[in-house]
């Protein structure tokens, strides 16, 4: 799949679960539910213990059938050593310049942390596909989107922290290009109790209200 299919496809999804776990094997059963639920995109953040190697291991298992992106890289040299995993796309809770040109030497698309509007405009000249505004719900969640819009109306941007099933439909209707997700989606205690099903079932629900905000 090429670049602009990937950036396509996370943007008509809506939707970017961040799989955050204590091991490989909770990562791949928090992936399962999520994919049962009909969600075939998810950021496997750096935090997950052996990240790299769950990536590799999720791209061989489920080859396109899943769009696997790698989350919380903070420098080029990790985002490199994702691409050559398997991931497909880039995730950045903060802006780096440097991990933006590695991303663009692998064709990879990349979605740099920005939370101010010179960061905003600064990652997009740099050649940001996406800007993940984030911590978002910290100033102002979907109103905060709404205001940035204004000036960048060309802007595709996904907000992160502050996303939940009560707040989806907002962030969609001030212009939010897809969600950034975690444990309102992700949940990984149902995941240990041996509820996959209530992570699927959040999971429809996401998709159902992106639908319903966009519709309207």
């Amino acid at each position: 799949m090429d670049k602009r299919q990937i950036v396509e496809q996370l943007e008509s999804l809506g939707l970017v679960p961040v799989v955050r776990a204590s091991s490989a094997d909770e990562a791949m059963q928090v992936i399962e539910a999520i994919k049962a639920g009909g969600v075939n995109v998810l950021e496997i953040t750096m935090t997950v213990p052996g990240a790299v190697r769950v990536i590799e291991k999720v791209a061989d298992k489920y080859g396109s059938d899943v769009l696997v992106g790698a989350g919380t890289v903070v420098d080029p040299e990790t985002a490199r050593a994702c691409l050559l995993a398997g991931a497909q796309f880039i995730v950045s809770p903060a802006l780096n310049l440097d991990t933006i040109a590695m991303c663009h030497r692998y064709s990879a698309p990349v979605m740099p942390g920005v939370l101010t509007p010179t960061e905003v405009i600064t990652a997009w000249s740099a050649g940001a596909d996406f800007v993940k505004v984030f911590p978002c719900g910290a100033v102002g969640g979907a109103s905060y989107i709404k205001n940035l819009k204004g000036p960048f109306p060309q802007i595709k941007m996904i907000p992160t922290g502050g996303v939940s099933l009560k707040t989806a439909q907002d962030f969609i209707k001030a212009g939010a290009s897809a969600l950034g997700v975690g444990t309102d989606l992700v949940d990984v205690k149902a995941i240990r109790e041996g509820n996959p099903q209530v992570v699927t079932e959040r999971a429809v629900q996401f998709i159902e209200l992106v639908r319903e905000a966009r519709a309207s």
